[in-house]
């Protein structure tokens, strides 16, 4: 008696099987309230979620580097910084004795100017009084509130060297023999940058995570459950099998980063810091552009989870087993953290840094080329069809068997 299998299925039965499959597997996910869960959470949260925390940072930073006091130890051997603080809109507060130890204990959270004794003194007869600035640089901001102290007294003694010249009859250009212009040539969405990159990565992990719980359901949850068996025994050819289990994961996986991106759309209303609202610019056509490149990438991620998942009996050794291309999918975007410039060609060959990289540039208002945009496609393209031929063949050998 010949094998069910002896002959190959016309390629309509094989679409037929494949929608079957499709459909089956695509409304268990949705059922499952788990899945739906991680679908909000992480899609339609997630974009809200991280500008209104990026915003608060950017915020508080904003509201520290405004503050109008500068606190002081020591104040009475410079009585002159006090008067030239006042024009600079400042007021000099005076420090608790034991800053330094409340520095080191982390309850004090605003630097220090320790001014020696007898500064003033010291100035008008031609020393140089060493200023120090106390802070403790673990705390976040502290660099920034340090330096602009420091620029301060800079100021300060600039302003008192420029007095006695001219009491002397000196020019006070001898203090500046050249003028130095700041002229920046970066666009408002570069200057966002450094603050909104990291919003790429987040959507990136929300939909390898979000797709995660279906590849591994549709395949060793169905070893697990013995219902793969079962499936086998269909009509339906493994490439049908494969390709509606992959359909549905990667349908899964392409509904989070549609959420994810169109999220970003209302989101802007949340961010609190009014220079990053200004730099923020996202529109539709950065919309379009992010969904661009991260729809193939969930594809071929799915497809990736679903190959590794394939092999194992329990759900959770699946989750062992894709705990390694979970941790690469992470790390690959800190690449171009190390990368000085602009970024390098072979970049766009990787998936998950290339996506992370074009992602950047889109935020930045940046023009994308047609090669950028074709390579990170071919990319995920190939891995796609490499790890379906790859579960294609596993599921024929466990139908033969």
């Amino acid at each position: 008696m010949p094998s069910r299998r002896s002959s190959a299925p016309a390629p309509s039965a094989r679409l037929r099987g494949a929608w079957a499959v499709f459909r089956k597997e695509w409304f268990d996910a949705l059922r499952d309230r788990r899945t739906l869960m991680t679908v909000l959470l992480s899609a339609v949260l997630m974009g809200p979620l991280a500008l209104f925390a990026l915003s608060s940072m950017v915020a508080s930073l904003e509201s520290a580097g405004e503050r109008r006091e500068v606190l002081v130890l020591g104040l009475a051997h410079a009585p002159g910084l006090a008067k030239h603080l006042a024009r600079q809109g400042l007021v000099a507060v005076a420090a608790p004795a034991d800053a330094e130890q409340r520095l080191r204990d982390q309850t004090l959270g605003e630097p220090v100017l320790l001014i020696p004794e007898g500064a003033e003194a010291l100035s008008q007869q031609g020393g140089r009084p060493v200023f120090t600035v106390l802070f403790d640089g673990s705390q976040r901001g502290s660099h920034a509130a340090a330096g602009r102290i420091g620029r301060l007294v800079e100021g300060y003694t600039r302003e008192r060297a420029t007095l006695a010249l001219a009491l002397r009859g000196l020019s006070p250009a001898l203090l500046a023999p050249a003028e130095i212009e700041e002229h920046d040539v970066s666009s408002a969405g570069s200057r966002a940058g450094p603050v909104t990159g990291i919003l790429p990565f987040f959507v990136i992990m929300a939909v390898l995570y979000g797709a995660l719980g279906a590849a591994l359901d549709t395949t060793a949850g169905e070893r697990e459950r013995g219902s793969l068996e079962a499936l086998l025994a269909t009509p339906a050819s493994p490439l049908a099998l494969v390709l509606g289990k992959w359909g549905a994961v990667a349908a899964v996986a392409m509904l989070i980063a549609l959420l994810s991106v169109l999220s970003f759309l209302p989101a802007q209303a949340l961010i609190r810091s009014d220079s990053l609202r200004a730099l923020f610019q996202f529109g539709e056509r950065e919309a379009v552009l992010l969904l661009m490149l991260l729809l193939p990438l969930a594809a071929s991620l799915s497809a990736l989870m679903m190959a590794v998942a394939i092999g194992c009996k329990t759900v959770k050794e699946a989750q062992a087993s894709n705990a390694v291309l979970i941790l690469a999918v992470s790390l690959l975007p800190l690449a171009s953290l190390f990368n000085e410039g602009s970024e390098a060609r072979w970049q766009l060959a990787v998936p998950a840094l290339a996506q992370h990289v074009l992602m950047n540039r889109v935020l930045r208002g940046e023009a994308l080329g047609p090669l950028e945009l074709l390579l990170p496609l071919a990319v995920s393209a190939g891995l796609t069809l490499a790890a379906l031929a790859w579960l294609a063949a596993r599921l024929r050998r466990a139908a033969v068997q």
